[in-house]
């Protein structure tokens, strides 16, 4: 069976990363990083809606929840693929396919400028396989709150992955 790009992102070849290949990484062309200068850039922690249900959990802190962490205006986030490449994926800020979006929330800002955080991004990318995507001890929170600390030094909230970590 063969699997098809998503709606909405772009699958483009393999990068390269100071002269040894990346692993897969999709992504959308355009890069909007002339609004920001050095040392300032905000990075965002973007939080959807997996079920409607969320609606009526939330205010208990429960809920099941996707993020992607937004900075220069490209939202990087990590799912599932049963194949042994990068499951991170680039997506317009607050539009990833399939999920409701709840809130944005300013984990902090980055001194990375553009270039710096696209090549963060890769290295990153590669410990981020789609094909070990697991709901209780490795999703797309668990990569947030890796990527938010790296860049900010702030983890996420923790009721963005309270039903994970109660799981485990």
């Amino acid at each position: 069976m063969k699997l098809g790009p998503k709606k909405g992102w772009n699958s483009i070849v393999p990068l390269r990363l100071r002269g040894s290949s990346a692993t897969r990484f999709c992504m959308f062309p355009k890069v909007k990083s002339a609004e920001f200068g050095r040392g300032n850039a905000p990075v965002y922690l973007n939080v959807y809606d997996l079920t409607p249900a969320n609606g009526y959990v939330y205010w208990a802190g429960l809920g099941i929840f996707h993020t992607g962490v937004e900075v220069y205006g490209i939202e990087y986030a990590f799912g599932a693929h049963d194949f042994a490449s990068s499951g991170v994926f680039e997506v317009e800020p607050r539009q990833c396919p399939g999920f409701r979006f709840r809130k944005s929330i300013l984990m902090g800002t980055t001194c990375l400028d553009p270039i710096e955080v696209r090549e963060f991004m890769e290295r990153q990318s590669a410990n981020y396989n789609g094909d070990t995507y697991h709901l209780i001890v490795k999703n797309c929170n668990h990569f947030c709150e890796d990527i938010c600390y790296k860049l900010t030094g702030k983890p996420i909230p923790k009721w963005v992955n309270r039903l994970a970590r109660i799981g485990n």
